[in-house]
């Protein structure tokens, strides 16, 4: 039992190291680099360097006790800055995903869908002046490359506003959308009733899969939070922007690809196992063979909402 205790508080401990004392203790010293430094003085090395001799000096850092607090004292400020960061990054996520039904929102939906209705007519019409070139025909030449590039580009920047035309005012909350939009076309399920129950008989690599594409999410969100706090820093030192800046571009780019990822498994989840949870809850029988029908799929959603 002694040795299993041991290897959990080690684990433990290493975890709560990486996720919230590096991080905060990072930020702390960033903020008091700042502090010290300001605008005026952002690059001066030998101020800071005078100011830890000043520090370091100091009669009461000679104390064990002191410096014992004073240690303690910066672990937990990291720890605080932390967890103030994933609150933050809580915050950003759900407002990642949000439908919008404020004013702000729908404005903002509302333009995204415009944009992507531009892209769409373009695409189109770089479609039919393809085919008249005679790339859908399996032409060869520069024109038909050039008009297969552009067809490419022209895909490429619609789906970047959105798989499907803009139903929410982010990114992020179209991308879940589209996955959910797809289910039913296919399988005629709303994907937010079926989804409770069809995670309980997932298999053991699905749910690590899908719990990890998850957990990089939130992990963008907590570092776009950290994006805010340096931001915020940049305020009394400039330098502190470039972090901002760096950790802002980091996190939209993991925050997309790991939200992609995760909204194709969840669709790759029902693909493989939503025929077994219908077969389970009795809606079709073990040895009746083929696909998840569409009139099953409507049955399903209609167990599982309970007649609401």
């Amino acid at each position: 039992m002694n040795p299993l205790l041991a290897t959990l508080g080690g684990k433990l401990t290493e975890r709560w190291l990486n996720s919230l004392v590096l991080p905060g203790a990072l930020f702390l010293a960033t903020t008091a680099v700042g502090a010290v430094l300001g605008h005026r003085h952002w690059h001066d090395a030998d101020r800071l360097r005078t100011t830890l001799d000043d520090l370091a000096a100091r009669p009461a850092l000679d104390r064990t006790g002191t410096a014992a607090l004073l240690v303690a004292l910066v672990l937990l400020t990291a720890t605080a800055a932390s967890l103030a960061a994933q609150f933050l990054g809580s915050g950003i996520e759900r407002c990642r995903l949000r439908f919008g039904r404020d004013p702000l929102s729908r404005a903002r939906t509302a333009r995204r869908a415009r944009r992507w209705r531009q892209r769409d007519a373009e695409l189109t019409a770089a479609i039919e002046h393809a085919y008249r070139t005679g790339a859908g025909h399996g032409g060869a030449g520069t024109s038909t490359n050039g008009a297969l590039s552009r067809v490419q580009a022209l895909t490429e920047a619609r789906d970047r506003i959105a798989l499907r035309e803009p139903a929410r005012p982010t990114w992020y909350g179209d991308r879940m959308q589209a996955a959910a939009d797809r289910v039913e076309a296919a399988y005629g399920v709303d994907l937010a009733v079926l989804w409770p129950r069809l995670w309980l008989i997932l298999p053991e690599p699905a749910v690590r899969r899908i719990q990890s594409a998850h957990d990089s999410f939130s992990a963008a969100a907590r570092l776009a939070a950290w994006a805010v706090g340096y931001a915020l820093l940049a305020c009394w030192w400039w330098p502190a922007a470039l972090a901002a800046v760096g950790c802002g571009a980091v996190a939209r780019s993991r925050a997309r690809t790991s939200l992609d990822a995760l909204a194709g498994l969840i669709e790759a989840a029902v693909d493989v196992h939503g025929r077994e949870l219908a077969t389970r809850i009795g809606l079709l029988s073990p040895e009746t063979p083929g696909r998840l029908a569409q009139d099953t799929g409507d049955d399903m959603s209609a167990l599982f909402r309970k007649a609401e």
